[in-house]
């Protein structure tokens, strides 16, 4: 998977503090991006979708892995309905 440049800053709430992001995909109407955010120790890594409506980007989606320990479940489960949807 290509990264896609980062072109322009992230539409997050402004209390998110941005660490790091890849752009998933991205156009006109959409955008999809995986994010590092927090400070200190606690660090989050965060699914989010944002859909473009005039000119605001608006959340649409997020989700957030917590915890690294976490991940494997989430790969499996991910992965067992990867291999369906096939």
């Amino acid at each position: 998977m290509a990264e896609v440049p980062k072109e322009e800053r992230l539409p997050t709430n402004e209390m998110i503090k941005v660490i790091d992001y890849v752009t998933i995909s991205k156009t006109d109407n959409w955008w999809t991006a995986v994010v590092l955010a927090g400070e200190g120790s606690r660090k989050h890594v965060m699914l989010y979708m944002w859909n473009k409506k005039g000119d605001r980007w608006s959340r649409r989606q997020k989700f957030t892995i917590g915890r690294k320990s976490d991940w494997p479940k989430y790969r499996e489960a991910i992965e067992k309905l990867l291999e369906k949807a096939d």
